[in-house]
């Protein structure tokens, strides 16, 4: 398939501050939040808003799916594996924090099963984990795009307020987002990326 990228910045600030609000509560209840957990709660969001986003490349044509299963890419001794977070946009941050780190677990031990691994509709890579500010992910086929998410890193920007351009230090990450040419473009990618730029911006607000 025809590979396009398109990057995006946005400031970590509201999800940062969710995550060191909310990561206690969650350990107290024998859990153990990331802030993947909060990007995939905004992506399955973001797909919701934008259903052709959340689909694949077939014989007969563009099949949009009903159901969002996030697949997760995780790093083991061997290459990469990609686990599925089935029904994600159905769960709550606690629910997508459990699952995510089951299956990344699993994944590291071993232990995953066949069905663990199938029926993802859209993947998620991390390797701002890694240390790399962004990157131009290879979709999963035959889905229709996959999200890169690079390292948070601090940095001086401009803010536009009421009272002028203001200097400021914000968390930053960079989004990087590559779809299938056949079923998306410039036209219906970018604002995708914006829902999900604004939902993490605006996070728990």
């Amino acid at each position: 398939s025809p590979h396009v990228t398109t990057v995006h910045e946005v400031d970590m600030s509201a999800a940062m501050a969710a995550y060191k609000a909310q990561k206690d509560g969650v350990a107290a209840r024998g859990g153990r939040l990331t802030v993947t957990a909060i990007i995939v709660e905004c992506l399955a969001k973001a797909l919701e808003r934008h259903p052709l986003v959340n689909s694949a490349w077939t014989d007969e044509g563009v099949r949009i799916h009903r159901d969002i299963h996030i697949g997760m890419a995780v790093a083991i001794p061997d290459g990469l594996i990609v686990p599925v977070i089935k029904n994600a946009n159905a769960k709550s941050l606690s629910g997508l924090s459990a699952d995510i780190n089951d299956l990344a677990m699993r994944a590291r031990d071993g232990g995953l099963k066949p069905d663990d691994i199938q029926g993802g509709t859209f993947t998620l890579t991390n390797y701002g984990t890694l240390g790399s500010l962004f990157g131009t992910p290879v979709i999963n086929q035959p889905q229709a795009a996959i999200l890169g998410t690079g390292a948070i890193k601090k940095r001086v920007v401009v803010l536009e307020t009421k009272h002028g351009d203001q200097i400021a230090i914000r968390p930053m990450m960079y989004l990087a987002l590559t779809f299938d040419h056949r079923i998306l473009d410039g036209g219906t990618a970018d604002p995708f990326m914006r829902t999900l730029t604004e939902l993490l911006e605006g996070y728990g607000a």
